[in-house]
């Protein structure tokens, strides 16, 4: 009796090949109702855990096709962390060593991640001038450079959107059947919203509108550039940055709109689908999501929805998901029957600007608005500081007996009077938490969304007779 044919085994011959050909998941719970089909694309479920996967294979294919990237050679990247895992990936199948550089705002899960792929993690300052020797970019090229390894330059690397051109907008389009109508994706580099929407568009015959989410300090949707609590989309801008050059990667011409969320809404929308729609990801996918939903809320039945949601919550549980993380920064998640620090300060003055080292004492006083405390940073701005660019405290009261007592004239700098940074407490912390983490100290600020609106003195925390708090 003759043998079998042995049965054809359906399985990939490596990691890599599992890269890409993520379903469409239809928003079931969160998508307006009687609306349009919403449906996410489900990047998170990539080997490395995001959208970055693709962009990082095809990168180092396209290195290894010119000769730019040798065999066993070193790969070095600048990155939040997603696209350093995707090149991790990449060059532990492919035989390479890989360097990343992270900035210090990185969640500590994805420095894990790298690590445990073997990657080399260093970590440098997230918020200074693009010029700066430490910035991420800067700190990755003379890596490169002096080690003789691959930048691999997601940034200005043309085969990160080609990327996307040729496989993430074509899967869309053969999902859909060719019914899509609005394509939704964050914009960080810009190679997702920019190779897939070009796809898109001339598939569709411009049919197709691009819409692309971004944090609302982000200078893509006109931002002032300060720092956000989203990680992995937007751009920021240090104030001291000579030339701001945008990615290369990044197509204006392919987005029909850039739409700002805040950090809040970002943040609330990613809990809430996990919570309503079972989806564990990012918050830069519910930035996304968040413009998805503003997108569909004016559509018809016939129209359909279709945003990138980049990747998973598991890089992010110490943050987005970890209510004592937001706690801290001012995120309210509640705390059903306690004394919150919001309910013992009372009603706050209308929030100070930042002031710069350089500002003069004469402008320092005239815009304290009641405040004797004044956040100190890269940047003045009409509004609340972001507490990632606090340096210093200005005391107000001190300032203003100085110029009193002639010791100090309007037109002098502040920097005599510039004391370290305070500690910092969200406003949605319980009282009781509050006052353990200030401790012994004197004061600290308070935040609102990562932001610094007032400060708030130890009496002020410290229960009342009765019981309740001091503001009760």
């Amino acid at each position: 009796m003759a043998a079998e044919e042995p049965a054809e085994i359906d399985a990939f011959d490596s990691v890599l090949d599992a890269i890409g050909g993520t379903p469409l998941i239809r928003l079931a719970r969160i998508a307006p109702p009687g609306g349009p089909r919403v449906y996410v694309k489900a990047e998170f479920l990539n080997p490395g855990g995001s959208v970055k996967d693709r962009a990082a294979l095809a990168m180092v294919l396209d290195a290894e096709r010119s000769g730019a990237l040798e065999p066993g050679g070193l790969i070095v990247e600048g990155t939040s962390g997603n696209t350093g895992i995707g090149l991790a990936i990449v060059a532990a199948q492919l035989g390479y060593r890989l360097a990343v550089v992270v900035p210090d705002k990185t969640s500590r899960e994805k420095i894990a991640i790298l690590r445990a792929y073997g990657a080399e993690v260093v970590t440098t300052p997230g918020t200074v001038p693009r010029e700066d020797p430490a910035h991420v970019r800067q700190l990755a090229r003379r890596i490169a450079d002096e080690r003789g390894g691959w930048l691999a330059d997601q940034y200005d690397n043309p085969a990160n959107p080609a990327a996307h051109r040729e496989t993430t907008g074509p899967e869309i389009w053969r999902q859909t059947g060719g019914r899509l109508t609005h394509f939704v994706a964050g914009v960080g580099t810009g190679g997702t919203i920019s190779g897939a929407g070009a796809y898109l568009k001339e598939v569709s015959g411009g049919r197709v509108r691009v819409v692309g989410a971004d944090p609302e300090h982000s200078v893509y949707s006109g931002g002032d550039g300060s720092p956000y609590l989203v990680e992995s989309i937007g751009h920021y801008r240090h104030p001291d940055t000579a030339e701001d050059l945008w990615p290369r990667s990044y197509h204006l011409d392919v987005v029909d709109q850039v739409v700002p969320v805040g950090d809040r809404e970002s943040i609330l929308v990613t809990r809430r689908l996990a919570r309503e729609e079972g989806l564990l990801l990012g918050a830069s996918a519910g930035t996304a999501v968040a413009v998805a939903l503003r997108v569909a809320a004016g559509l018809s039945p016939d129209d359909l929805v279709v945003v990138v949601v980049p990747d998973s919550g598991r890089s992010y549980l110490s943050k987005y998901y970890d209510d004592g993380w937001l706690d801290r920064l001012g995120v309210p998640v509640g705390h059903a029957g306690e004394l919150t620090v919001a309910d013992v300060v009372g009603p706050l003055p209308a929030a100070a600007p930042g002031l710069r080292e350089s500002a003069t004492a004469g402008e320092a006083l005239a815009s304290a608005g009641g405040h004797e405390l004044r956040p100190v940073g890269p940047r003045a701005s009409a509004e609340p500081p972001s507490v990632a660019e606090v340096t210093g405290t200005l005391d107000v009261g001190e300032l203003r007996r100085a110029v009193e007592a002639g010791v100090v004239r309007p037109g002098d700098p502040i920097t005599g009077y510039v004391g370290g940074t305070l500690p910092a407490i969200g406003l949605g912390e319980t009282r009781a938490a509050a006052a353990d983490r200030l401790g012994g100290r004197e004061a600290a600020w308070l935040l609102s969304d990562g932001r610094v609106v007032g400060a708030v003195h130890k009496g002020q925390l410290e229960p009342a007779p009765d019981g309740g708090g001091a503001g009760s």
